[in-house]
């Protein structure tokens, strides 16, 4: 590995597989695919042009790897993707004073659709700039900031309800 490539993993590599986990919920596949991108990401270091954050262009292979093994997934008997169950680690959004209520919030972010739901678990969990949201979702910085807030507040309502 060269040595910039062992430094985008040194200061990356967590970060692509906690985002790969967000997509996959499943530790393994995120390891196995954190990997992938690391090497593909080795093998078109030339064509890195700097016009992103590496973590943003690193997250972007990443993506295309998860939805290539979603594709394959899907094609093969057998090979259903792990169910949306809620998941037990803390909630991503600070206000949620229970295990119960953060098991709810973690229901109610599954259902979103998944662009939603990636932008809101990258931004809570992953702790990325809406610029950067922005580049990876294919959205503007202004539209991801825009389209979180909706979420956190659709999302507040819906606890309140509860």
């Amino acid at each position: 590995m060269s040595g910039e490539m062992k430094r985008y993993y040194e200061e990356n590599g967590r970060k692509v597989f906690l985002y790969l986990l967000t997509l996959c919920r499943d530790a393994d596949t995120a390891d196995e695919l954190t990997q992938e991108t690391f090497y593909q990401a080795l093998l078109s270091l030339g064509k890195y042009k700097g016009e992103s954050s590496v973590y943003t262009w690193l997250c972007g292979i990443a993506r295309n790897l998860w939805l290539r093994e979603k594709r394959r997934r899907s094609t093969r008997p057998g090979g259903e993707l792990p169910q949306d169950t809620p998941d037990p680690s803390p909630s991503p959004d600070n206000r949620a004073e229970s295990r119960d209520e953060a098991e709810r919030l973690m229901v109610l972010i599954n259902a979103l659709p998944e662009r939603e739901r990636q932008l809101v678990l990258l931004r809570s969990q992953g702790g990325l700039s809406f610029r950067e949201l922005g580049d990876l979702l294919g959205w503007s910085e202004n539209a991801a900031r825009v389209t979180y807030c909706r979420i956190k507040q659709k999302l507040k309502t819906e606890l309140d309800k509860e």
